[in-house]
């Protein structure tokens, strides 16, 4: 794949990624960890025809030998998953993206706390000017109805993110994530409708709402969550990271045109803080490591 086309593709999954917050403004009947069981079943069935279709038998012979680091990646896709859905119930999107696109920022903090990588000047300026952006938001939309709980909620989404990341570094899965990854994501939908479904009960989606919702779990989780793992093969980290930021924007934007959710102006201003730590920290990131690279290429041997 070129490098063109894998941009083109990435690129794709975060337009696909910023509808869940346009739809889920359109259910009729559907709330709360209803929303969360529907997507995360239909979600899990799409994954089990992809992967089935592409491993055969061997699928649930690989469930069940799974390893310890799938299955905590696992866990943690399933608090993500259940997490974003809940908390767009209770608040606006911009609230929910706004503090969802802390991910990258805190998977840098975490990797320093915990793994012990050093983190350059650049980062921990960005992780203070997102900080900031975020506290801002809290500060100003604290008096909103159900704003301080969608956010408190929406907060797991980065951090089981963060997780993620720093389990699958420390056990040594992150140069096998290519294979690993979708049987962490399908475990992590399977444990998410298991845990939605009783507190869902009893399920008053309409048929309408449960079109939007099978929707939502084909084409806004699974297949952009298997185009993601495809791209990383092709392109660095910091460029996927760089690009997924376009959903913090498509999705405000979809919410906004599609749904008449204009946003605060403290969840805007809050944002383009964020956006703009998030995008200087990795524009800088790829100027460093492209003149990293350079340097390494002329340097006369020893």
């Amino acid at each position: 794949m070129s490098r063109q086309r894998a941009v083109f593709l990435m690129l794709l999954v975060t337009l696909l990624w910023s509808t869940a917050g346009v739809v889920t403004r359109h259910l009729e009947a559907a709330r709360g960890f209803e929303l969360t069981f529907w997507r995360s079943a239909f979600n899990a069935l799409a994954l089990i025809v992809v992967l089935g279709a592409l491993r055969g038998r061997a699928l649930l012979g690989q469930l069940q030998g799974a390893s310890r680091a799938v299955w905590a990646s696992g866990l943690c896709w399933a608090v993500m998953f259940t997490a974003f859905m809940v908390a767009l119930s209770l608040t606006r999107v911009a609230h929910v993206l706004v503090v969802m696109a802390l991910g990258p920022l805190l998977t840098a903090l975490f990797a320093r706390v915990f793994l012990r990588h050093r983190l350059p000047a650049r980062t921990w300026g960005a992780i203070a000017l997102a900080t900031l952006g975020v506290a801002w938001m809290f500060g100003h939309d604290l008096g909103e109805p159900g704003a301080w709980t969608g956010m408190a909620v929406a907060v797991a989404v980065p951090v089981a993110a963060a997780l993620n990341w720093c389990l699958l570094q420390h056990d040594g899965q992150v140069s096998e994530s290519g294979s690993d990854m979708p049987l962490a994501v399908l475990l992590g939908a399977l444990m998410s409708a298991a845990v939605a479904l009783p507190l869902a009960w009893p399920l008053q989606a309409s048929a309408h709402d449960l079109g939007l919702l099978a929707g939502l779990g084909v084409f806004q989780l699974a297949l952009p969550c298997l185009l993601v793992v495809r791209l990383a093969q092709v392109l660095p980290g910091p460029v996927l990271a760089l690009l997924g930021q376009m959903e913090l924007l498509l999705g405000v934007l979809w919410a906004w045109v599609g749904a008449g959710e204009v946003p605060s102006s403290a969840a805007l201003a809050g944002g383009a803080l964020v956006l703009l730590a998030l995008t200087g920290n990795e524009f800088f990131g790829l100027r460093a490591l492209k003149s990293s690279s350079l340097a390494s290429r002329f340097r006369s041997p020893a």
